[in-house]
């Protein structure tokens, strides 16, 4: 299943910008990994003592931005294993800021943050590895709006390329 095999009614608007940075010619577990590989590249570039820096006052420092990553993934990888055991209620979103504020992101080391990064995608691609086409295209309710378990996917990829192409942009 590619992006372009989704319908709208599976997503919020929102999220479209991060589905079209999906790649459209990988399904979903490919683009995960994919989106591992370029994720590990740039970030290893950079070096540790510049993990500290933020742009502009009040904006997070890089050691701040992997984290949302990390953190938003395993959000959305949890509303994919919801979704695709056919959950029904609606899941609530989560304040990033509030997240990011008391991850203490700041505290932790270069290569805690991206043997973090490496083992929440690793759990990712097998959650998603172990969806059948059933599973992937079943429908649940999160901060009101419709998602579903293929979305949640490409969504995660789309968001971590999205802060990438930031952290480039006026990081680096």
């Amino acid at each position: 299943m590619l992006t372009s095999d989704l319908k709208d009614t599976e997503y919020n608007p929102y999220y479209k910008t991060y589905v079209d940075k999906a790649s459209a010619s990988l399904n979903v577990v490919d683009n995960l990994k994919d989106n591992l590989n370029y994720t590990l590249d740039i970030l290893q570039s950079i070096d540790d003592s510049k993990y500290d820096y933020h742009y502009a006052e009040g904006k997070w420092t890089i050691k701040e931005l992997v984290q949302h990553v990390i953190d938003t993934e395993r959000a959305f990888a949890y509303r994919a294993l919801r979704f695709s055991r056919n959950e029904t209620i609606n899941l609530l979103g989560f304040d990033q800021d509030d997240f990011n504020r008391e991850s203490f992101a700041n505290t932790r080391r270069k290569d805690e943050l991206l043997e973090d990064f490496i083992a929440t995608r690793s759990a990712t691609i097998a959650l998603f590895s172990s969806f059948n086409e059933t599973m992937l295209k079943r429908i649940g309710m999160a901060s009101g709006s419709n998602m579903s378990t293929r979305a949640t996917g490409f969504i995660i990829v789309g968001h971590t390329r999205h802060h990438l192409d930031v952290l480039q942009e006026r990081y680096l």
